[in-house]
Order: C-alpha cells, then sequence, then structure tokens
C-alpha cells in the first residue's frame, strides 16, 4: 500500500473513533453520592451527568417534556426465598422548555427552577441534595444491606407518539446503570463515593 492510502485509512479509523466516543458518551452517569444518617433518617445527596442525545434536546427545544427519575433501594440476600427489598423510593424531576422566555425549567419535589442552557438544566436535574431515602425503623440493626441508586428517562410519561418512538430507538433509552453498595445500620454515619 502507498503512503497515502494508509493515511486515509488511518484518518478514517480515527473519525470513527470520535464518532464512536461521541455516541458513548450520551446517557446518564453517577458522578458522586453522599448517603449519611441523621438521627433516625438517612439521608442521600447524589450528583448524576446527564448528557442527552441530539434528538432528544431537540424534542425538549421543541416542547416535549421531559421526566428523569431517581431510584433507590434497599435489598438483604436470603438463602431461602427471593431478596427482601425493605426500601424502594423514587424521585421525579421535570424538565420542560419555556419558548417564551427562552429559558428551561426543572421541577421536583415542589420546588421549581430556571435555566438558561441546556447543560445547567441537565445539572441541575442531575443534582440530588438531602434526599430522605430510609427511616431508621426499616432496617434491622443486625443485617447487612446493600443499597441501590440509578437514575431513569422515564418513558411512560412521554406523549404516545414519542412512546413508540422510544422503542425503535436507543437514543431514547437513556438510563445509567444500578450502582450498588454495601450498608451496614450499624456501621458509619456517612457513605461516598
Amino acid at each position: 500500500m502507498n503512503q497515502r492510502i494508509k493515511q486515509s485509512i488511518f484518518v478514517c479509523l480515527m473519525a470513527l473513533g470520535v464518532f464512536t466516543t461521541a455516541v458513548n458518551a450520551e446517557g446518564i452517569k453517577i458522578k458522586s453520592f453522599e448517603l449519611e444518617r441523621v438521627d433516625n433518617d438517612w439521608l442521600l445527596s447524589a450528583a448524576f451527568q446527564i448528557e442527552l442525545s441530539p434528538g432528544l434536546e431537540d424534542a425538549v427545544q421543541k416542547g416535549v417534556v421531559l421526566y428523569f427519575q431517581a431510584e433507590f433501594d434497599l435489598t438483604r440476600g436470603r438463602w431461602y426465598w427471593f431478596e427482601e427489598r425493605p426500601v424502594f423510593v423514587q424521585r421525579q424531576t421535570r424538565l420542560s422548555y419555556q419558548p417564551l422566555t427562552q429559558q428551561y425549567r426543572i421541577a421536583s419535589e415542589g420546588f421549581t427552577f430556571s435555566a438558561k442552557t441546556i447543560s445547567e438544566a441537565l445539572q441541575a436535574v442531575g443534582s440530588i441534595g438531602g434526599w430522605n431515602v430510609i427511616d431508621n425503623t426499616q432496617l434491622d440493626p443486625n443485617k447487612a444491606y446493600t443499597a441501590g441508586l440509578r437514575m431513569v428517562l422515564d418513558l411512560s410519561k412521554l406523549p404516545k407518539p414519542f412512546q413508540v418512538n422510544a422503542l425503535n430507538n436507543r437514543d431514547w433509552n437513556v438510563s445509567s446503570d444500578w450502582f450498588r453498595f454495601p450498608l451496614t445500620p450499624n456501621g458509619p454515619n456517612l457513605i461516598k463515593r
């Protein structure tokens, strides 16, 4: 092969690698979390990095409201039966665009925020602070548990035509993996990552 062909192949492979990296960057990833025991409650603070595909960003700009759902669960394995699940809580955050004010609106737990850019809005959607996820009375102090945390785009809240599109399009299935970690009620009062 001559040198020009080799260079062309190399440039094409590099471009393909950059494109693949950009495609894989979309989605939701957990950046940090903190679970702290305060009196009889366990409070969760977390930060998710959310990156939407261009199609989803365009849909928001055209008036489609997106609902993101944070989920926290607590399980305990049992050798004789299915896992026990004493805690499963969800928290929903709504993201919309207001064309009149040209701002994004984020609503969660009775609070409403505004953001000028989609990146600011997604940062606000991915921020959770002081969420009461466990009441200490739900835990047996002598048992060990596994806690899990994730965030998903709730496709069931989309308008029906978009739900059909979401079934056929991977760009609309946005979620993080479950992040699991051990939790012992008599253990440390603060768990961080």
